[in-house]
């Protein structure tokens, strides 16, 4: 079963707000709300990410104030 992840920091490394969600769907709507509502700090990162079987990919991240894709392998940014 994959489980959807969204966690919201106020600067990197700091504590962390997550949410976790069987539905991707809401998990999305969860990433872009948080980014709606915080993401004008250049400080804050919000992170999506799919858990299946042990394995977390990172499908998207707001930092620096922009959304950044991530790769199917979930470790660069696209076009990097």
């Amino acid at each position: 079963m994959t489980t959807h992840l969204v966690c919201l920091r106020f600067k990197a490394g700091g504590p962390a707000v997550a949410g976790e969600w069987a539905d991707g769907a809401t998990a999305r709507r969860t990433w872009r709300d948080w980014f709606g509502l915080y993401g004008s700090d250049e400080k804050v990162v919000i992170r999506l990410a799919e858990d299946g079987d042990g394995s977390e990919r990172v499908l998207m991240v707001w930092e620096r104030g922009r959304a950044v894709e991530r790769g199917s392998d979930g470790g660069h940014p696209s076009g990097s």
